[in-house]
């Protein structure tokens, strides 16, 4: 058996005794585990950012085009002729805008919020 740094001990004077090195040896399997999770952090965040779908709450009409790769919606219409003119032609339709700012609740009912 032989002895390790972590073993020895410098005694310079008899009153003090110091240890040399002792760091805790971590097993390779840890070391292994934790490159793949530093690669799998780094390939995540390389991938970039999901660009989120946003509706324009400033035009009650939107015009949902279907791609090949990519389904998306241009809501910048203020009337759904207008919208069914840029429609005609495309793969595409015209749907109300769902987050219209003007919108407006049923008449007959009045709705309170709930806190």
């Amino acid at each position: 058996m032989g002895l390790s740094a972590c073993d020895l001990k410098i005694r310079p004077r008899p009153e003090r005794a110091q240890t040399v090195c002792c760091a805790a040896r971590i097993p390779k399997e840890v070391l292994m585990r934790i490159l793949a999770l530093a690669i799998l952090a780094i390939g995540t965040v390389s991938i970039g950012p999901a660009a989120a779908q946003t509706y324009d709450p400033a035009y009650p009409v939107c015009l949902h085009v279907y791609g090949r790769g990519a389904n998306y919606y241009e809501c910048r219409y203020t009337s759904l002729p207008q919208c069914n003119a840029s429609a005609s032609g495309r793969a595409a339709q015209c749907v109300i805008n769902p987050y219209f700012a003007s919108a407006r609740v049923p008449a007959g009912r009045h709705y309170r919020r709930v806190y």
